[in-house]
């Protein structure tokens, strides 16, 4: 049995391991006023940043048409699948998961297809698809493929350290790390996303440095336990290799996935942020 893996631009993921495993993105759109772009297509990682540093204000992200998702679910139908395994942004972040799911009626005579809520964003989101991509590779059927995901989705945590939280609050995707604000301006805050947030924003501390931020990033990585594999995401950070040296003696420095975060996650992030996302052992 051939089994697809679809996902969101939110993901994050290399688009060469997307090429790779076969998995294919839907992008979201990216508007700049009334200039509406199609991420990842019409507006790379670099190019948004550039954007956003000229704009006047933060752009807007729209998630994809149902017609979007069925176009990718009988492209996967045409290619051979058999079956497609949907893996989106968290349903509490994004309207992204509604459209593919009313994308599923429309080929539900054709190709049977399963839509898994990642609870998660950016490489969180990414890895969850990578999950259920390589246990399609591995030639899983359908059900196998599925429960990979949810697997995945119900031990990924994601953790990152963000300059400023006016893109946060700004773009409404605060939830509850509504605590960390009010008169922050020289806090480096850390967020968190994971199963036990609830597939929200949540405050994971605050510290006065960014070294001392990205120290305690670390800790909270080393607390997770052992992990069966990890990514580091980032918005142009300056740190990357610094925290990926740190990062070898819990996965292999090969292993780790380097995501650029890009503009679906980050207009609300905004420039300098730098995660770890953790995929924990399933004990």
């Amino acid at each position: 049995m051939t089994v697809r893996v679809v996902t969101d631009s939110g993901c994050d993921l290399p688009p060469a391991l997307c090429d790779e495993l076969g998995i294919e993105v839907v992008p979201l759109t990216i508007r700049f006023g009334d200039e509406s772009l199609v991420d990842r297509k019409d507006l790379t990682p670099a190019e948004f940043w550039a954007r956003c540093k000229a704009a006047p204000a933060l752009p807007e992200t729209a998630a994809p048409s149902p017609g979007a998702f069925e176009e990718a679910y009988r492209r996967a139908h045409a290619g051979g699948a058999d079956g497609v395994v949907v893996v989106t942004l968290s349903s509490k972040m994004s309207a992204t998961i509604e459209a593919a799911q009313l994308a599923v009626d429309a080929v539900a005579g054709d190709l049977p297809v399963r839509v898994v809520d990642s609870g998660n964003a950016s490489l969180g989101e990414g890895m969850v698809a990578l999950a259920a991509a390589r246990a399609g590779a591995a030639g899983q059927d359908l059900d196998a493929v599925e429960h990979a995901a949810r697997t995945a989705a119900a031990h990924t945590t994601l953790v990152a350290v963000i300059d400023t939280l006016d893109n946060l609050r700004r773009g409404g995707r605060i939830g509850g790390a509504q605590a960390l604000m009010g008169g922050l301006l020289s806090i480096k805050p850390l967020i968190t996303v994971s199963p036990t947030t609830g597939g929200e924003v949540a405050e994971a501390g605050k510290q006065r440095t960014r070294a001392k931020a990205v120290n305690a990033l670390v800790d909270k990585v080393r607390a997770i336990g052992p992990v069966s594999a990890l990514g580091l995401m980032h918005a142009e950070a300056p740190d990357v290799e610094d925290l990926l040296a740190r990062l070898d003696d819990i996965v292999p420095r090969e292993d780790i996935i380097v995501a650029d975060v890009g503009a679906v996650i980050g207009t609300h992030v905004g420039p300098g942020c730098i995660g770890v996302v953790t995929v924990g052992s399933d004990r």
